[in-house]
This record gives C-alpha cells, structure tokens and sequence, in this order.
C-alpha cells in the first residue's frame, strides 16, 4: 500500500512539473510591443536569464553584452551601447 502511494505521489510531481514548465516558456515569451535589448542594463536589474545565469535581476555587472530588458520596440536602437537581441513580435 505505501509503494502503491509513493508512485502515486511521484506520478502527481512529474504532472505538475510539466505543468510549471509550461508556464516558466510562456512566461519567457516576448511581450508583443516591446523587444530584448542587450548590453544597457544594470547589475541586478536584467529581465530574464542568460547563459549565465538562469533568473531575472541575477546581472553581475553593469552593461554586460549578454544581458538585456525589454524595452517598447523601436527604444533599443536609440540607446548608445546597446544591441538588439530580439525584435518585438507582432500583436495578433
């Protein structure tokens, strides 16, 4: 009975892990309006992860080339130092 449970509990993880991680891609996802901007942002203020690191605000230095923000399309190409890292999607 509690092998029986115990694969049950481990079954109802594994479905809720999924579940999360679907979320955690869709949280990932660019906002329509708005696009990645690279190489301008402060130590601890990034908005997503990087091959550094794996959360937003985890920048260790200020204007690291790797790290980015969003910011409304069309913004990225004013600033000095920065690089588009990816366009703003189109709103459907």
């Amino acid at each position: 009975m509690k092998e029986t449970k115990n694969l049950m509990n481990a079954a109802l993880a594994g479905v809720l892990a999924l579940g999360l991680g679907a979320i955690a891609d869709q949280a990932a996802a660019a906002k329509p309006g708005f696009e990645k901007c690279a190489g301008v942002v402060k130590s601890g203020m990034n908005d997503c992860g990087t091959s550094l690191h794996a959360c937003a605000g985890q920048a260790t230095a200020d204007n690291n080339a790797e790290e980015w923000i969003y910011v409304p399309a069309g913004t990225c190409g004013k600033i000095a130092g920065s690089s588009l890292k990816e366009a703003a999607p189109k709103e459907s």
